[in-house]
């Protein structure tokens, strides 16, 4: 049975290295420039028409959703964050759907990826904090108005809580992406093997598995996407308006 861990191995395509570190360009490299690529492409402004054909209708329908999540999540002075947390759902999005394609790499399914972009959320929202509210955005580790007996408790925790942002945010983008993927592979496997014995009727279970599996990975991959965003605008939130 081939590997089901193989698919998210990196190689070099093209070997480069500066002042003693590697920063070869890899296949996560092709596929992370692909999505990037796709995602201008179809996004390029077009000519608009009073009567929004499918792409038009699509394009308007997505920037309204980032919209309504932003403004629900955040209120009105987070719309000035739409572009930022638009570009982050659609490169998360095409990342997800562009791994679900036959001899393609899902780039989501590597923490080093997840968590980049996890910290580049945490840094974005901790400067917009400290630009806002300067220290008094240290009152986030402890509201105002609570008994200072517990302040010996709390601020340790809501510290940690905190720091692990990143961590969580990450690590749930790349474990959904990594399971979701590591099974259609060993259920492909699975058909493969029993095709080539004489219980190749058999091989028909676990193409049915697969194709079940790979409905619910299309769903998955929304989901993920979606849920990035929303905890983006989530902590954006916490920063604008604190407790």
């Amino acid at each position: 049975m081939h590997d089901p861990l193989h698919q998210f191995e990196v190689h070099p395509l093209i070997k480069l290295e500066l002042m003693g570190y590697d920063i070869s360009f890899t296949n996560a490299s092709l596929f992370m420039v692909i999505a990037t690529v796709l995602v201008c492409l179809f996004f390029l402004r077009q000519k608009q028409e009073l009567v929004p054909g499918y792409i038009q209708y699509i394009q308007e329908a997505s920037l309204t959703f980032i919209n309504n999540i932003t403004h629900t999540s955040v209120g009105p002075e987070g719309l000035v964050f739409a572009p930022y947390i638009f570009c982050l759902f659609l490169f998360i999005f095409a990342g997800n759907y562009i791994g679900l394609a036959p001899y393609t790499f899902t780039f989501t399914s590597h923490l080093i990826v997840t968590f980049s972009l996890a910290i580049i959320v945490f840094l974005t929202t901790t400067v917009i904090g400290f630009y806002k509210h300067g220290f008094h955005f240290l009152r986030f580790f402890f509201p105002k108005g609570l008994p200072p007996i517990v302040a010996p408790i709390l601020i340790p925790i809501e510290i940690i809580s905190y720091l692990s942002r990143p961590v969580s945010l990450s690590i749930r983008l790349f474990a959904n992406m990594v399971a979701g993927h590591t099974m259609l592979k060993i259920f492909a496997g699975f058909a493969l093997v029993l095709g080539s014995t004489e219980f190749f009727p058999a091989a028909l279970l676990p193409i049915i598995a697969n194709a079940g599996v790979l409905v619910f990975e299309c769903l998955i991959a929304f989901l993920q996407a979606y849920v990035f965003t929303m905890l983006t605008c989530i902590y954006l939130n916490d920063t604008l308006n604190l407790h």
